[in-house]
């Protein structure tokens, strides 16, 4: 029987090297944005839907309100989001883009093409392996 403990036989270590190392990727072109990789996460999300509250964030970037929010609160003091109560539930914080925020999307938009440059394999391959992580997420 294979030893269930060798680090080549787990899978977690492949995914976390991976992990790291795309990561390692975006920092810098990230740091010519001045935001770091779960800011970006946070930002594509609101590029996309405009308004979200702190729980509809939390559940699609798969982080807890203690992660969340001292990373929101960053992103409020460089002006690229707005943090406000719910008028209708005061324990409801929305969030939202400023002007600013909006426009380092036009900034950003180059970032998934040098992404694909770097990783050194195919379309077709990154999108197969995406579709696995979603499957595995999702489970």
């Amino acid at each position: 029987m294979e030893d269930l403990l060798k680090l080549e036989n787990q899978i977690c270590f492949p995914a976390y090297a991976f992990s790291r190392n795309l990561t390692n990727l975006y920092r810098p072109l990230l740091a010519q944005l001045d935001i770091t990789y779960p800011q970006y996460l946070v930002l594509m999300v609101l590029w996309e839907h405009q308004e979200q509250t702190v729980n509809q964030l939390c559940e699609k970037l798969y982080l807890d309100t203690g992660t969340l929010t001292p990373l929101l609160k960053r992103l409020e003091q460089k002006g690229l989001l707005n943090r406000t109560r719910s008028k209708q539930d005061e324990r409801v914080v929305m969030i939202s883009l400023t002007a600013p925020g909006r426009q380092l999307k036009g900034k950003a938009k180059h970032i998934p093409m040098e992404l694909v440059k770097c990783a050194n394999v195919s379309t077709d391959e990154l999108q197969q392996l995406k579709a696995l992580l979603n499957k595995v997420l999702t489970r």
